[in-house]
């Protein structure tokens, strides 16, 4: 089996991020090889053990979400960034990708998604969870039309 994907889970509710890493570590192929409750603690960790991929809560956020998350890539360009959010709307979901962020999934869907989102962003391949996903092309096509 090639090795496993090396995640950084970063998440401030301890509930939510135990059970976050309790679905990532029944995985074969995902890795958790640390975990950060706030902004410098996720870039502590990133320049240590350069994750493959960093699944980010969008609460955690501070400031913009383009100087966060670019900031974050630029720090290590090799890791791949998903977010996690309550946060269902589309809108959200194409700025937070065009912000450099390569997969959007939802809170309320990670048992059945954030596995599949990993593996994703392991691949360098978008994912965006289906519900968000379904509505995004018909906002961008709103806003576009007025």
């Amino acid at each position: 089996m090639a090795s496993a994907i090396r995640v950084l889970l970063a998440e401030h509710h301890a509930l939510l991020s135990t059970g976050l890493r309790r679905l990532l570590d029944a995985e074969e192929d995902i890795e958790v090889i640390a975990e950060a409750d706030d902004l410098e603690a996720v870039v502590r960790h990133i320049h240590g053990t350069r994750p493959d991929v960093l699944v980010f809560d969008l609460g955690m956020i501070a400031g913009s979400a383009h100087e966060t998350i670019g900031g974050l890539r630029a720090r290590a360009p090799e890791s791949q960034v998903v977010l996690i959010t309550m946060d269902d709307s589309p809108l959200v979901a194409q700025h937070i990708l065009a912000c450099g962020a390569i997969g959007f999934v939802l809170k309320d869907r990670a048992d059945d998604e954030l596995a599949a989102a990993v593996r994703a962003a392991a691949r360098g391949e978008e994912y965006v969870s289906p519900g968000v996903a379904s509505r995004l092309d018909g906002a961008l096509r709103g806003r576009l039309a007025g």
